[in-house]
């Protein structure tokens, strides 16, 4: 298969691509850029086609992609810092690049006929309850700007094509880029205190695992909506962090040990983030097993092998874990 990839130089697109090469597929990778300025890590990534494309750019986007006359796309690229999507200066740019721009790719998709991905977010729904959220519920009622345009992104693909595929995701992190796991490590080694929200409860996303999903799924016509985050159980923010923190001291970094190291849990309203955050990220993932799809590693084995890969990928640098 021939597959663009937007979002290349992010978490997910950097996998997605790597997973591509390695099936033998014909990966392009795009984004903003004016060439990849993702990890130089020296994976196939680095040296695979790429394309500049502003995907708020409806003619660019509809030049591009019957240019290069992909058989799917896997559109990763999105605005996803939540904060400062509140801002008042920010707000019409999160939409043309989440909404917008996602209407632009389904347009172009459409013309071509090809298929396409869509990377969403368990932010379109209010995060209330405890219950986990199926695929297919519609219950819409995003809690902020994020959520909104990403939903309005949701709707620009379904109202548009058939051959889709609406992937939401929860709470992701990969070596390309920063997530929560980083920004631990980071604060982990400056502080002795730190504070992390306990009432979020969710499961974790490691990019490489769920890029091999995602191609799995591109290579079929089993379109629709889907959730995907690793096995494991449910979790709360502070429970992450605390695990971690203990592998990470398992793996000789005495530094992130409870010797040293205070964590303590804090509520959403205590620590005060700027955008409204769910307390309920929780995802039902059986519809990938009823259509033949494995599902993800526990997060757990998932957190060992990341942080074995951060290792490896800085073993220039003795004896710290960087991020």
């Amino acid at each position: 298969m021939k597959v663009l990839v937007t979002g290349v130089c992010g978490q997910l697109g950097h996998d997605v691509m790597n997973e591509l090469a390695a099936r033998g597929h014909e990966g392009i990778g795009s984004d903003i850029a004016a060439q990849y300025s993702g990890a130089d890590d020296g994976t196939a990534v680095t040296s695979m086609p790429y394309v500049q494309m502003d995907i708020t750019d409806r003619e660019t986007v509809g030049r591009i992609i019957k240019k290069e006359a992909p058989d799917a796309v896997i559109h990763c690229a999105a605005w996803t810092a939540v904060d400062l999507a509140e801002d008042d200066d920010k707000a019409e740019l999160v939409r043309r690049i989440n909404a917008e721009g996602t209407r632009n790719i389904a347009l172009a998709c459409r013309e071509l006929d090809c298929r396409m991905m869509y990377l969403s977010t368990d932010y379109v729904f209010d995060g209330l309850g405890t219950e986990p959220w199926q695929p297919d519920c519609r219950d819409y009622s995003p809690i902020n700007v994020y959520g909104r345009t990403k939903l309005e992104g949701e709707f620009a693909v379904a109202e548009n094509l058939e051959k889709y595929f609406i992937v939401r995701i929860a709470w992701v992190f990969g070596v390309n880029g920063n997530n929560f796991i980083k920004t631990m490590l980071k604060l982990g080694r400056k502080m002795d205190h730190i504070r992390v929200v306990d009432d979020q409860i969710g499961t974790p996303t490691y990019t490489f695992d769920l890029a091999r999903l995602l191609a799995d799924m591109i290579e079929t016509e089993k379109y629709g909506y889907y959730h995907a985050t690793n096995e494991g159980g449910y979790i709360s923010w502070y429970e992450f962090a605390k695990e971690i923190f203990r592998q990470a001291e398992a793996l000789g970094y005495e530094e992130y040990g409870s010797k040293r190291l205070l964590v303590t849990p804090v509520t959403t309203a205590e620590y005060g983030a700027k955008a409204k955050r769910p307390f309920n990220s929780r995802l039902d993932k059986s519809k990938l097993t009823r259509n033949g799809f494995a599902l993800l590693p526990p997060w757990q084995d998932a957190l060992g092998r990341y942080l074995q890969e951060l290792i490896r990928r800085d073993e220039k640098e003795k004896g710290t874990l960087h991020a």
